[in-house]
């Protein structure tokens, strides 16, 4: 079974943001939500309006691990979240299907792997690679694979690094460099 990948390239971030700008709003809030907290596609889709309007930090306990999580809603998110929930409920599903039901995987999966092939990606996609983008991204930005570590709730920094595809990236590196 192959993996998928994070977005790497920051040009192609913005270019999903773009295109699904173009789409929905709700599209784009997922996209956005998924790369900006870390959080697996069964927690997002878990969400309800109450759970982030008017909020400074989403608390969830997590599906997969049964653990409670809370972080910061960052200032990316914030304004999207305050638009998107105004005239919404507290009690409905944050992400809505067109039939008025909790957003499913499989329609997440088909708005995001839409979007990067719209946009010319070409790398394995999947609802994982939100998660797996903010985790290459925060560590190309903080270098700190404890704190990822940590965030993922994951063994050791190397499950970690291999998670995010930082050693992928390492061995292709050194044998592009690699010349005799």
């Amino acid at each position: 079974m192959a993996t998928v990948e994070p977005i790497r390239k920051l040009k192609d971030i913005k270019n999903i943001e773009n295109f699904l700008a173009k789409q929905k709003e709700r599209d784009l809030l997922l996209f956005t939500f998924g790369i900006n907290c870390g959080l697996r596609i069964s927690d997002i889709l878990c969400l309800d309006v109450g759970d982030v309007k008017n909020k400074d930090f989403v608390q969830i306990i997590e599906k997969k691990t049964n653990k409670f999580k809370k972080f910061p809603i960052n200032s990316k998110l914030k304004p999207m979240i305050q638009k998107y929930t105004k005239d919404k409920n507290n009690e409905e599903p944050l992400f809505k299907s067109r039939f008025n039901n909790r957003l499913e995987r499989t329609a997440a999966y088909r708005i995001i792997r839409n979007a990067c092939k719209c946009i010319g990606m070409d790398e394995l996609v999947g609802t994982h690679t939100l998660r797996k983008t903010f985790g290459y991204h925060h560590y190309q930005m903080f270098k700190d694979v404890v704190i990822l570590q940590k965030i993922f709730n994951h063994s050791s920094p190397q499950i970690t690094l291999r998670y995010i595809g930082i050693e992928q990236d390492e061995i292709y590196e050194s044998c592009a460099n690699f010349i005799l």
